[in-house]
């Protein structure tokens, strides 16, 4: 089983690009978007090219923000959005499909803002999220992908320490969600198995930073241990363009 997780900054104005020859050549079983910045009949207009797939969405209440989605080629047993959480629930953060074996769950985790004015409120989301995470392992394993705004360790950004407690993605709080998380029974695939790579998911469009590799590993595949055996592949794949990040791929036997 082939996975793709592809933070895609925004769908419509990505399928004006390259994106569905790109889909196409990717060929995912599931491929899980973040960012999608568009309402569920938006998302499904622009998505509509793409017709051998089930297709779920959850979009935030507020128009032009945030949102996922999941295109999978086998149908689940069960879709479930959001945590359950009222506080966090209006975001359209997190979409679950449940099959036979294991949990997939589609992240796109709040940035902490500029001024990191939603630090505080990351802290607490992180906290209630690994809690939702940590309730579903109890009865399968869980596949965890998506965008998790935090790069873990100094060489998952290009410049840690200009950055580190003072830029959204890179403060200690953050890395701690992390290392919670992890601590709780997940692996970041990525860095298990290529543990001295410097690769990076997410580039600014400013300064060049892509041309320069001037960028962050903020995009992530976390799965359960019992998992770990499973996979027979965890990739970058940079050589896609069309959003300020990269997919990521995990293959894997199930």
């Amino acid at each position: 089983m082939k996975i793709i997780s592809w933070n895609i900054n925004g769908v419509r104005a990505i399928t004006k690009k390259d994106f569905f020859g790109d889909f196409s050549k990717m060929d995912p079983d599931i491929i899980c978007f973040q960012e999608t910045k568009a309402q569920d009949d938006e998302v499904k207009t622009a998505l509509s090219k793409i017709t051998h797939y089930h297709q779920y969405y959850n979009s935030a209440e507020r128009k032009g923000y945030s949102g996922v989605a999941v295109l999978s080629k086998k149908e689940p047993l069960a879709v479930t959005y959001d945590m359950g959480v009222a506080e966090h629930d209006n975001e359209g953060r997190v979409i679950c499909l449940e099959f036979e074996t294991f949990f997939l769950v589609n992240v796109y985790v709040p940035n902490s803002g500029q001024q990191l004015e939603r630090l505080d409120y990351r802290k607490t989301w992180d906290d209630d999220f690994r809690s939702y995470l940590i309730n579903l392992k109890k009865s399968k394993p869980v596949i965890l992908c998506g965008d998790l705004n935090v790069a873990h360790r100094p060489i998952d950004l290009k410049n840690d320490k200009a950055n580190y407690n003072k830029t959204a993605g890179y403060t200690q709080i953050e890395i701690d969600g992390m290392d919670n998380l992890l601590n709780a029974g997940f692996v970041d695939t990525y860095r298990h198995f290529h543990p001295d790579s410097v690769a990076y998911t997410y580039w600014s469009y400013r300064f060049k930073a892509r041309e320069r590799n001037s960028g962050w590993r903020i995009d992530y595949f976390l799965v359960s241990e019992p998992l770990l055996e499973k996979i027979k592949n965890v990739a970058i794949l940079s050589e896609y363009y069309g959003s300020d990040h990269c997919p990521i791929q995990l293959e894997i036997e199930l």
